[in-house]
């Protein structure tokens, strides 16, 4: 029996659970031998709450690959999460230990630290999926000081977590250099990953294309971009909104952005009123993450703003291999993880070197040229073959066979 405790730090309803992890705990559940489990954890906020009667559908769909939920309250970092953390962590390391769990498999650093502590007091494997500098980062992206506790704490917990784990996935092989140099660690077991998308998907029907654009009123003319994730932290804030002020600029009455986005629409209002854009230029809308592809289907181009700091070097971003799969062209930073490079090199969209209004508008006018009516079947192909080349989540396979069979 090779029974796995999945830990994640987002709720279940989340994007980063829903692409992020189960598509990978899917797969896992096929090495696993007979009568194994997979107990897959999840901090639930308030915004992504489930009802009872969603949660038996849910449930029910996941048994199906000996998939099992366990949900607890998200709380924000403070004495109450402390305190709540203490009585997870007496409940899951009782939980472990009844329940046979022989590895802790975490999705990224946050939970990788829950992991590493339920390692340390149960002795189970610890594997840490999605290896990406978390700490560092908010303090990158002005959200922690250095000074903090919260980034002491993470920071060590990051590094200590690297130290003990028995394997560990990482995006690109930079990670390498920068665990030596920040942790002082050499990694010795770890495999190579991308954050891969499922391309096994329906694309909508040119009746459902054509119904969603009349519901929210997309003339046949006009030029859509698409941004699907949140907005501030490590994403673009005010800079994303810049861009989008010039795209009206240049595409005038021609140009729409869709937003799906879980983000406080009082915080939408004062972007859009401080760089002066149009109301009727902005769709902005939640929606489940089965419901994205749909949006995406609609949409000339994408922007992945995934803020240019240091330590996205060592990234991956699940929407730039979702926004692939549906053949998009993509803008986006410079040094953003390999994508930026593959962008660049395959000349699949546009690379932004600098966030200014000048580079904004050269990027702009290069994604006009690539989706002219006569480029836009080739280049759609084009993208798809390329998500297939470098995002096909098939490709993680043999890693997971490795680890679990």
């Amino acid at each position: 029996m090779n029974s796995i405790l999945a830990i994640t730090y987002w709720s279940y309803n989340e994007p980063l659970v829903q692409s992020g992890a189960l598509p990978y705990l899917r797969i896992i559940s096929e090495y696993l031998p007979e009568n194994s489990k997979i107990f897959l954890f999840t901090l639930e906020k308030k915004s992504f709450k489930i009802s009872d009667e969603n949660l038996k559908g849910i449930r029910k769909e996941l048994a199906e690959k000996r998939i099992t939920l366990i949900s607890k309250d998200y709380n924000h970092f403070g004495i109450k999460a402390v305190i709540n953390w203490i009585l997870f962590l007496i409940q899951l390391t009782a939980f472990c230990l009844l329940n046979r769990i022989k590895f802790i498999h975490a999705f990224g650093t946050p939970a990788g630290a829950i992991g590493y502590v339920l390692s340390s007091i149960t002795g189970k494997k610890l594997i840490i999926d999605c290896l990406e500098p978390h700490a560092e980062a908010m303090v990158e992206s002005g959200n922690w000081s250095r000074k903090s506790s919260a980034f002491k704490i993470l920071f060590l917990l990051e590094k200590m977590q690297i130290k003990k784990a028995n394997a560990v996935l990482i995006h690109n092989e930079g990670m390498v250099s920068y665990i030596k140099e920040k942790y002082n660690i050499n990694l010795t077991r770890y495999f190579i990953r991308t954050n891969f998308v499922n391309l096994n998907i329906l694309f909508p029907t040119p009746e459902k294309i054509n119904l969603l654009k009349s519901e929210l009123a997309i003339k046949a003319n006009e030029i859509i971009c698409i941004y699907t994730g949140k907005i501030g932290g490590i994403y673009l804030d005010n800079e994303l909104f810049a861009f989008i002020k010039i795209a009206e600029q240049y595409w005038e009455n021609r140009f729409k952005m869709i937003l799906l986005t879980d983000t406080d629409p009082v915080l939408l209002d004062k972007f859009i009123l401080l760089n002066k854009i149009k109301s009727s230029s902005i769709i902005s809308k939640f929606v489940p993450h089965s419901k994205v592809k749909d949006y995406l289907a609609i949409s000339d181009f994408a922007i992945c703003p995934v803020r240019p700091i240091p330590t996205k070097r060592f990234c991956s971003p699940i929407k730039t291999g979702e926004y692939w799969a549906l053949g998009l062209p993509v803008v986006i930073p410079a040094n953003i993880g390999d994508d930026s490079d593959i962008i660049e090199n395959e000349k699949i969209g546009a690379v932004i070197p600098q966030l200014n209004k000048k580079e904004y508008l050269i990027a702009i006018q290069k994604i006009e040229i690539l989706i002219q009516p006569e480029n836009a079947l080739q280049l759609k192909k084009k993208i798809i073959s390329i998500a297939h080349k470098y995002r096909n989540i098939n490709d993680i396979r043999g890693i997971y066979k490795e680890l679990y069979s």
